[in-house]
């Protein structure tokens, strides 16, 4: 059975080194031993969340403190491409289902669209509240897949800004129904560059994407692309788009996605 991993603040494990000591405490250290009842001996991984993996053994398991000696230190560098889903509102939690299962297929940042067929809205407060929550349901997405990296929730974005970053992209690509060119060939293409920037994988509502933002997105730049014979869901295209990119790109097979 794999380690289970636990988070820290960001910083903490700065000067960890074999021999010395991991302390997790607060919410994730009442985690660790109320919950998956730790003990003294068990191995145990802890993470920043931003590339540093401190392998260890558990010294005391108290309350809501987990201390372990530090075994191995290992930083984790960023794979080259950075993948981004940009998930629009969907209803049913199935945007948020789609940012849980893009986050175990490693992608590195997720974006919330509020598209112009959204039924969902983010207004306000509620606003505040849901991108809270799809940080919430990404951090232990990463902690479920034992990341070394936690991806990045941006806060909402509309048509407007979304073209923006499109424009700015290594690769923006829309994932449409009726498109006629193929996400693998466009990621054999890319796979047989040179490997940086920032790729963009986008997914409309339940309703699909308006003509007019189709039409904005492509004048930015944006690619249309076909994934398969089938027409998925909002909650599965972005996470099959990401495992083929990671077949592609040769993020499958290697520990740190490189």
């Amino acid at each position: 059975m794999s380690r289970p991993l636990f988070y820290v603040a960001p910083g903490a494990l700065d000067g960890a080194a074999p021999g010395g000591t991991m302390t997790v405490d607060g919410a994730e250290g009442r985690h660790a031993v109320a919950v998956r009842r730790l003990g003294v001996g068990e191995g145990v991984d802890v993470s920043d969340g931003a590339g540093t993996r401190a392998v260890g053994t558990v010294s005391r398991a108290e309350g809501s403190v987990l201390e372990a000696v530090v075994d191995t230190v290992v930083h984790e560098e960023r794979p080259p491409f950075r993948l981004v889903l940009v998930q629009a509102l969907a209803k049913g939690d199935r945007d948020e289902l789609a940012a849980e299962t893009a986050t175990e297929l490693g992608v590195d940042a997720v974006v919330p669209w509020q598209a112009e067929r959204s039924i969902v809205r983010w207004k306000g407060e509620r606003a505040q509240k849901a991108l809270a929550k799809w940080r919430s349901v990404v951090l232990a997405a990463a902690k479920q897949a034992r990341r070394a990296w936690v991806p990045d929730v941006e806060p909402a974005v509309d048509g407007g800004r979304l073209a923006e970053r499109i424009a700015q992209a290594r690769l923006a690509v829309v994932l449409h129904e009726e498109a006629s060119e193929s996400l693998t060939g466009i990621l054999r293409g890319v796979a047989s560059g040179d490997g940086e920037g920032e790729i963009l994988f986008i997914v409309g509502p339940e309703g699909g994407i308006s003509p007019a933002e189709l039409e904005r997105f492509v004048q930015a730049g944006a690619r249309l692309a076909l994934l398969g014979p089938h027409v998925l869901r909002s909650s599965t295209a972005g996470p099959a788009a990401l495992a083929l990119a990671g077949e592609h790109l040769g993020r499958w097979g290697s520990r740190d996605g490189r």
